[in-house]
């Protein structure tokens, strides 16, 4: 938790709905109307970047390595400001959660005048922002140790003495 308190950590949104990758309509604010794809979700702040949506104007100071100037970029914008499109109405709607004979988990899309179709997973959330270590890093164990016998039992070997 750190720098937020309890407070702030009870209203975090226990469960998402929205995803990586999801088509949005911003519902408040400047730009409220538009749709978009959600790039990020911060789900420490309850919030969602949108894919070229709710630009602002940021100065950067220029450094040794890098260039300043006032570059655009997205604002986060609350995840009570966007709905999730519907895909088959192209309304925003709210989403619900369903279970389908199988088992498997599905979002639907719910809400008045909505089609209650099935609201896909988004392709994008296949590719992982952090991919998974392959190779082993400074912290893996090599796994030539781990097969090592460390612990002799008849011995008592390798035991720390209790």
């Amino acid at each position: 938790l750190g720098a937020m308190g309890w407070k702030a950590a009870e209203k975090l949104i226990r469960h998402w709905k929205i995803l990586r990758g999801d088509n949005v309509m911003i519902i408040r604010g400047k730009d409220k109307g538009e749709t978009g794809t959600i790039k990020r979700v911060i789900r420490s702040q309850n919030r969602v970047i949108v894919e070229g949506k709710n630009l602002i104007k940021k100065h950067i100071k220029g450094g040794p390595d890098h260039e300043g100037g006032i570059f655009t970029v997205e604002a986060p914008l609350h995840a009570s400001n966007v709905q999730v499109v519907d895909p088959v109405t192209g309304r925003p709607c709210k989403v619900g959660v369903k279970y389908l004979e199988d088992g498997t988990k599905v979002r639907v899309a719910r809400g008045t005048g909505t089609s209650g179709s099935i609201i896909p997973r988004p392709e994008i959330l296949k590719i992982r922002t952090t991919p998974r270590p392959t190779t082993a890093g400074p912290k893996d164990t090599p796994m030539e140790f781990v097969w090592e016998q460390t612990y002799d039992a008849k011995t008592g070997k390798g035991m720390p003495d209790l």
